[in-house]
């Protein structure tokens, strides 16, 4: 795959305007206070289907030749990438299927299906999500769009990052959450030539990137990851993303399941804001003191807001998640 360029989410920016909800930047003077710093936020969880994915899907279904796109498209996912595809599909008349782990938020399934997508299950620990997918494209000629690997997903993913600077003014750092790393190549792609310095985010679990940045090297996750962020398991950085992400990133921040909780508890208390724990893992990083934002103008992305109603009273209630 050609490695999209500046160029490319700046065309994205374009392309997917009429389609996606031109989030807002928020600020809040609580945060100012904890952090030191002028902190600029960017909710994707207000964006439609509640994720900064339905970005990257609208940009590459929008760039499919349109006999290729009526074949219908396909795509492994834990949830927000597939209820973002099946949306996009939806927008054009086309078939969507899903293949998502059994064990996935209740929500995103629910909401996966609400769109118009066939969803076929699998067992993460025994199921190669990738062998059933081409199985589908096999017997019915649809295209692979995966979540992260995929440049005119990477494309999409960037737009975001371009809106904030935009119409939050400008930035000295720009913290994003990070799972296969797609929204962090897009948003570094973004930022190039800025002098933005631009950190990926992830749970203690699954933090492949700030490993792989460490070493050099494509890292692994131990089976299992953080399972509160459920929006952020991968095996390893993208092959395509780690490549755009090694030379440009400034670093990578690593944050626990209570930071996690602390933050969706301040961002519901403080933000009026539902944000899921994937999506919250910058704004933990924030308030835990993670990286030192003093009298900096920092910007953090909270890329999604489709979180399980249990998991969120655990966030409400939870003794470690409080904040004054």
């Amino acid at each position: 795959m050609t490695p999209p360029t500046h160029a490319d989410v700046h065309a994205a920016l374009t392309r997917i305007a009429p389609f996606v909800n031109r989030t807002p930047v928020i600020r809040s003077a609580a945060l100012d206070r904890l952090t030191g710093g002028r902190v600029v936020l960017k909710p994707e969880s207000l964006q439609r289907t509640g994720s900064f994915k339905f970005r990257g899907a609208t940009n590459a279904t929008q760039r499919l030749d349109p006999a290729i796109r009526a074949r219908g498209v396909v795509a492994p996912s834990s949830g927000n990438h597939g209820q973002a595809l099946a949306c996009a599909a939806q927008g054009l008349g086309i078939p969507c299927t899903v293949i998502m782990p059994a064990d996935a938020p209740r929500i995103k399934i629910e909401n996966t299906r609400a769109w118009g997508a066939t969803i076929i299950f699998y067992d993460r620990a025994t199921e190669d999500r990738l062998a059933i997918a081409q199985t589908v494209m096999d017997r019915t000629g649809a295209t692979l769009i995966p979540p992260f690997e995929h440049p005119d997903v990477i494309a999409g993913q960037g737009t975001l990052a371009l809106e904030l600077v935009a119409d939050g003014g400008p930035i000295d750092a720009l913290l994003v959450c990070t799972g296969g790393g797609g929204m962090l190549a897009g948003c570094a792609l973004a930022m190039e030539g800025s002098g933005v310095q631009v950190y990926a985010v992830e749970p203690a679990e699954s933090d492949d990137t700030a490993r792989s940045l460490a070493s050099g090297v494509r890292e692994r996750n131990a089976p299992g990851g953080s399972l509160l962020c459920d929006a952020l398991l991968t095996e390893q950085p993208g092959a395509l993303t780690f490549s755009i992400n090694q030379p440009r990133l400034a670093g990578g921040l690593v944050v626990s399941d209570a930071e996690v909780l602390a933050a969706m508890r301040f961002a519901f208390l403080e933000l009026k804001l539902v944000v899921e724990p994937g999506g919250a893992v910058a704004l933990a990083a924030l308030l835990s003191g993670r990286i030192d934002v003093r009298g900096r103008r920092v910007g953090a992305v909270l890329s999604g807001g489709n979180v399980d109603p249990a998991t969120f009273h655990r966030a409400l209630s939870d003794q470690a998640a409080t904040h004054s």
